[in-house]
């Protein structure tokens, strides 16, 4: 029996146009506009981080830094030569593949957690030189003017622009990804992540892939950074380099399914509403429940769901398909 026609397999599709069409009412509040402007953020970070750790298998905790590149790049060139944050970004983009390019080769040597905990240190290392820089406002951070309004300074009154701008982002984020998929790229990631010796017996530049893997990752990163900080027109170390949010980044990839093109939107969207609605829960006394929210979290998945929420979708629609076909070949037997 052919189970094309299941109406559960296009929930998904309904809840998305039932959301649209909600949106207009929903998004009326500042607060929800916001909720929906960090969960859009959160998951173009995670697409980013998906080319890196979902396709390649390269696992980093360290992401951090290069968002927080990006946003510092941008910042500062906009408040000594008054250039654009668009042009900003590029440059902000282009100084994170480089940092990502001079990081990735000696700690592509490594495997496993190793190269894991080699991203900790480098993002702890960057943090660490950002909070002592004092043309980059050291631990005290950077604020950007509200001199020049409008599209060209990425500057507005109001979070609906800034929403237009985190989905255009995301959506050229996901657009590279489908690329990386198709493209002969694809193929040698997930070949590296799955079979590396296999991969490097057919001729497969293990370290190459992995540094063009890294290069795409850091600069979209570093594009998230730079909306960040126009967003908020304040960064500092903390904010844009801390180590929860490299955890952040990972976990909203892991939490809806590595290597997979739609995991990572899924799960930003579910870690975002759990974070706000903890901190708003909880209020002033919630002080470290993000950390304890994210620790929870990769508990849960590695325990129960490894494959993440949309691996546990794929899992559910093979159990009722299987379910179906076995109803239809009793029904033609007893006939």
């Amino acid at each position: 029996m052919s189970t094309a026609r299941d109406p559960i397999r296009y929930l998904p599709w309904v809840a998305l146009g039932l959301a649209a069409l909600a949106a207009p009412w929903w998004l009326a509040q500042p607060a929800r506009q916001n909720l929906l402007l960090l969960a859009l953020m959160a998951a173009q970070l995670g697409v980013a981080w998906n080319i890196l750790g979902g396709y390649a298998g390269q696992v980093s905790l360290g992401h951090a830094a290069f968002f927080g590149i990006g946003a510092y790049v941008s910042t500062m060139l906009r408040l000594q030569f008054d250039l654009s944050p668009w042009w900003g970004a590029l440059a902000g983009g282009a100084t994170a593949v480089g940092v990502g390019t001079l990081i990735g080769w000696p700690c592509f040597r490594l495997k496993g957690h190793y190269f894991t905990m080699a991203t900790i240190a480098v993002a702890e290392i960057v943090q660490t030189l950002f909070n002592n820089w004092e043309p980059a406002g050291a631990a005290v951070g950077l604020t950007i003017p509200m001199d020049k309004t409008g599209l060209a300074m990425l500057v507005f009154d109001g979070k609906g622009p800034y929403l237009v701008a985190a989905f255009g982002l995301l959506a050229f984020s996901l657009a590279v990804c489908v690329a990386v998929e198709k493209s002969h790229l694809g193929y040698y990631l997930r070949a590296i992540k799955d079979e590396p010796d296999a991969a490097r017996s057919l001729g497969v530049n293990l370290t190459r892939y992995k540094l063009v893997a890294l290069g795409l990752s850091s600069f979209l990163c570093a594009l998230g950074g730079t909306l960040y900080a126009q967003k908020e027109l304040y960064i500092d170390p903390a904010s844009v380099l801390g180590t929860g949010l490299s955890i952040k980044i990972a976990l909203a990839a892991i939490l809806g399914g590595v290597g997979s093109l739609w995991g990572p939107v899924v799960g930003a969207l579910a870690l975002t509403v759990i974070e706000e609605g903890s901190r708003a829960l909880l209020g002033g006394s919630g002080r470290g429940t993000d950390l304890i929210v994210y620790a929870s979290l990769i508990i849960a998945i590695a325990v129960w769901q490894p494959a993440g929420l949309v691996g546990w979708w794929r899992a559910l629609l093979r159990r009722r398909e299987q379910r179906l076909q076995q109803r239809a070949a009793a029904r033609e037997q007893a006939a």
